[in-house]
């Protein structure tokens, strides 16, 4: 029997941080908690130390053993971009500093992997997650989004393909 692991599924953003934490190793992945950190009504500094404290948290309070992080993409807006990557780094330095492992996947490869195609909506990343989870509702859309990211790297470890790979941007 394959031994269980928890993993942290991270939706990053500068407004709202969606985090989900499933089991796996056995037949099919559980829930165990997801939420999302809000932290709109702060300013700068106040919304990255918020975040980070917050992941800090998380990991001390499900001990997870890997965390699934989505990716940046490119965004129209630079300002955005620059955001989400200030919240993804103190994301990544709470993960590193908590020695947890991060896997990276893009949203097209989570997507793809939960809903069966890339550029899916929401609404059907939500849908998938509440029945893979077999959860009586569907979560909250940044926390399904943080589920998808754990139920990706599940999916991936569960068909033995080296998420180090993933991470340095393999194609398979």
């Amino acid at each position: 029997m394959a031994k269980l692991q928890r993993i942290l599924g991270i939706d990053p953003g500068s407004r709202k941080t969606g985090f989900g934490i499933i089991e796996s190793g056995r037949y099919h992945p559980n829930y165990v908690s997801s939420g999302v950190i809000r932290v709109e009504k702060l300013t700068g500094a106040q919304r990255l130390k918020t975040i980070f404290e917050s992941v800090c948290q998380i990991i001390d309070q499900y001990q997870p053993s890997v965390m699934a992080i989505e990716k940046v993409f490119v965004y129209k807006n630079p300002n955005s971009a620059i955001k989400l990557g200030q919240a993804r780094g103190v994301i990544l330095c709470a993960a590193a500093i908590k020695e947890i492992p991060i896997m990276e996947y893009t949203p097209t490869q989570i997507k793809s992997t939960i809903v069966g195609q890339g550029h899916a909506t929401k609404d059907q990343v939500q849908f998938m997650v509440q029945k893979l989870l077999k959860l009586t509702e569907s979560p909250q859309e940044d926390a399904a989004d943080a589920l998808a990211g754990a139920l990706c790297h599940d999916r991936y470890m569960t068909l033995g393909i080296d998420p180090e790979k993933i991470s340095k941007g393999t194609k398979f």
